[in-house]
């Protein structure tokens, strides 16, 4: 768990600085380093993609992830979560305030839970205490907090405890991961969060098109499966 209570408090750290220096900065060089890391992003998701050696997999991961984040209605309860969350600590701000204060903890959020790191750094973490995987994500998700928080604000923060979650969650549960992920797996559960990475990356960073990225997050769980259930047939 301190690889992720390391990752939290960078997160926390990098959106308080990034929301103190939002004042000091221009409109023009906020826009900037935002659309510099959306670019980022989307190469990285792209990088991601091609460690897939059946991309037929990641394709159904997608589909079937889809459509059981609609059913569950993922993207909508994230939503509400921000709207309760606005509701509670950032008051009197107005509709647009609302407005930026969701886009930036699902922005946040999103970006923070998704890829390898976030998995393979919290496995390795709960297994053998090494949380170097997790230090690097730290650093990489507190200057992402930084340029997040100056544009979109207190929203940022909050994406904290979904992190906490998620990753605390999966180190816990490492040992019982460890009994049946293989190598096949875990690569095309990372090429699936590189195909979502760069729906994130278009949707809410580069504002090219509005994708409903949380409704994907069940391909996470998907991928891996589809490839536990092929090598049972074979």
């Amino acid at each position: 768990m301190i690889g992720t209570i390391i990752n939290v408090a960078t997160i926390l750290a990098g959106g308080l600085l990034g929301m103190f220096l939002g004042s000091k900065l221009k409109d023009r060089l906020k826009h900037t380093v935002v659309n510099g890391l959306g670019l980022f992003t989307f190469s990285y998701a792209i990088s991601l993609f091609l460690k897939t050696e059946n991309a037929l997999i990641v394709l159904g991961s997608l589909l079937i992830g889809m459509l059981l984040g609609e059913w569950w209605k993922i993207e909508d309860g994230l939503t509400q979560l921000g709207v309760r969350l606005e509701a509670r600590f950032n008051r009197n701000n107005g509709i647009e305030g609302s407005a930026r204060f969701i886009k930036g903890f699902l922005t946040s959020t999103l970006l923070f839970i998704i890829g390898p790191m976030a998995i393979l750094g919290s496995i390795q973490d709960g297994l053998t205490g090494n949380f170097d995987t997790l230090l690097i994500k730290a650093i990489l998700d507190g200057f992402a907090a930084m340029a997040f928080a100056s544009s979109l604000g207190v929203g940022v923060l909050f994406s904290a405890l979904p992190v906490f979650v998620y990753q605390g969650g999966i180190t816990l549960l490492a040992q019982q991961v460890e009994k049946i992920a293989t190598p096949e797996m875990m690569n095309e559960l990372t090429a699936t969060g590189g195909v979502i990475l760069a729906g994130l990356a278009i949707s809410n960073i580069l504002e090219i098109k509005k994708i409903r990225t949380g409704s994907f997050l069940p391909a996470l769980l998907i991928a891996p499966l589809i490839v536990l259930i092929i090598s049972i047939i074979k």
